[in-house]
């Protein structure tokens, strides 16, 4: 579901940049706000993550888990994974039927988890490590 793409330096850090933007508005009291922010944080982070690999995910049919699995691979990480595969299939149900509750405690949790992920993949992008 990758492709091959040269990304630019610069490419690499708008993703990371908008990934730390949304991060900013996650820090939101509302936890509904929170927790969609942290999520498109992590997304935003996992392109990142591939681009500096040079791969570019395909949009299909579950392109999010196969970019939040190949995130977990290359920072060798299953929780990346884990996390990020709850967070979806919470955002899914929401989407998709009809709404869920998300709780406050439910959304800081993921918040500091990717706070913390913010901090490993600005490491990891500007280290010269391509695998």
């Amino acid at each position: 579901m990758f492709v091959k793409f040269i990304f630019s330096k610069q490419q690499i850090d708008k993703y990371f940049q908008a990934a730390e933007r949304d991060l900013f508005l996650a820090a939101n009291k509302e936890p509904e706000i929170k927790f969609q922010f942290s999520y498109n944080s992590l997304l935003k982070l996992a392109q990142a993550v591939c681009a500096k690999q040079n791969l570019r995910v395909k949009a299909r049919t579950g392109h999010h888990m196969v970019l939040f699995d190949k995130c977990a691979e290359l920072l060798d990480d299953r929780k990346i994974a884990a996390v990020a595969q709850a967070m979806r299939d919470k955002r899914n149900r929401d989407l998709y039927d009809g709404g869920t509750i998300i709780t406050i405690k439910e959304a800081e949790t993921y918040y500091i988890f990717i706070k913390d992920l913010v901090k490993r993949v600005k490491s990891y992008l500007n280290s010269r490590l391509i695998k």
